[in-house]
């Protein structure tokens, strides 16, 4: 018989993280996991993280919900659960909740030893090239990350944009690009939506000047109209983050490709409900001639493993992911995930440390 159980750790971060609610100094993960009841010790981990100010299940009720859900998982008393049941016992209104219960039934589907998938990256023979993350700040502690990526070898960069003065943003892109042209640094930039619609070409034209691979989200999300005009227009090409957050209707999802026309789609599983949610879109993304990639969304090392081990499968080979996350906390959970050289690598021999 299946068991769920339930755990949770505050992670407490290196310094101080922005989001559209302001800064985080902590993130409170819970995990599942899931076993037969007669072999508890072999459970397969998934990770439920909300985040403050994106994700749609944020908030006082989720741990309770999360604890309900257990309840009521091992009153079914289920012999088995296949991964792609998991999402059907969760309502897509919880996004987190469903990754977590997906992830936990991949892990334990493949033997509960944190390889999910059967990839060169899970199998610990390849690494996967990762943008390196540089946060909002004053403008020294951000001159100050990017001396430290470069130094550590990664070739692709993204920097939060919109939190300082843009005169000051602009002389620090400028600093970058004058230690490293775009034939030795792949730049990314993430508005978060802080760029107001009539504002947003004029900045964007300012941007262009600095060889930007891409913009997320420059304007908020749910002006449709007003992005497609700025996909339209923009001199950058923009990539949507925040406007697929809650928009889980089949029917609307090839609708806002069609009528906005990105470049790209950034894949987050724990805010878009799953892996399988997650491929979907890539699918579509597909389908449309658009460009994704995966990231990581402060997740602790469980979900970060399970997004990396997807981004093994499917990604596009040498397409730079954004699975930096790993090393934000002081407390994350120990696992064999190490970064070298602007690349994320799993050692699958290497000790994982267990939730709770």
């Amino acid at each position: 018989m299946l068991q769920l159980r339930s755990a949770s750790r505050a992670l407490r971060f290196n310094f101080p993280a922005r989001t559209s609610r302001g800064a985080l100094t902590e993130h409170l993960v819970h995990y599942l996991l899931l076993s037969d009841t007669a072999t508890p010790e072999q459970a397969g981990w998934g990770e439920a993280a909300p985040l403050a100010g994106l994700s749609p299940d944020y908030g006082p009720a989720f741990a309770a919900t999360l604890e309900g859900f257990v309840r009521e998982f091992n009153r079914r008393q289920l012999r088995e659960l296949l991964p792609h049941e998991a999402a059907e016992l969760v309502g897509p209104e919880w996004p987190a909740l469903r990754f977590a219960l997906e992830t936990a039934a991949l892990d334990y589907q493949h033997g509960a030893r944190r390889q999910l998938y059967n990839n060169a990256f899970s199998r610990g023979e390849a690494g996967l090239p990762i943008n390196g993350l540089v946060w909002m700040g004053d403008a020294d502690f951000m001159r100050e990350q990017i001396e430290a990526k470069l130094a550590a070898g990664f070739d692709c960069l993204k920097l939060k944009i919109g939190g300082l003065d843009f005169a000051t943003e602009l002389r620090i892109l400028a600093d970058i690009r004058a230690q490293a042209g775009p034939d030795r640094l792949t730049l990314r930039v993430d508005a978060n939506g802080a760029f107001a619609p009539a504002e947003a070409l004029g900045k964007l034209d300012q941007l262009a000047r600095f060889d930007l691979h891409s913009i997320e989200q420059p304007i908020a999300a749910g002006q449709w109209a007003a992005m497609a005009e700025v996909c339209r227009h923009s001199p950058v090409p923009v990539a949507l983050d925040e406007e697929l957050i809650g928009l889980t209707d089949p029917a609307r999802q090839p609708e806002l490709l069609e009528q906005v026309r990105p470049a790209y789609l950034v894949l987050k599983p724990t805010l878009l409900g799953g892996l399988a949610a997650s491929q979907q879109w890539a699918t579509l993304a597909d389908s449309h001639g658009i460009g994704w990639w995966l990231t990581s969304a402060l997740e602790s090392n469980v979900g970060l493993n399970a997004i990396s081990q997807l981004a093994g499968t499917v990604a596009l080979p040498g397409f730079a992911q954004g699975l930096g996350t790993g090393q934000l906390y002081h407390n994350n959970l120990a696992a064999p995930l190490s970064i070298e050289g602007g690349q994320l690598h799993y050692h699958p021999a290497g000790v994982w440390e267990a939730p709770g």
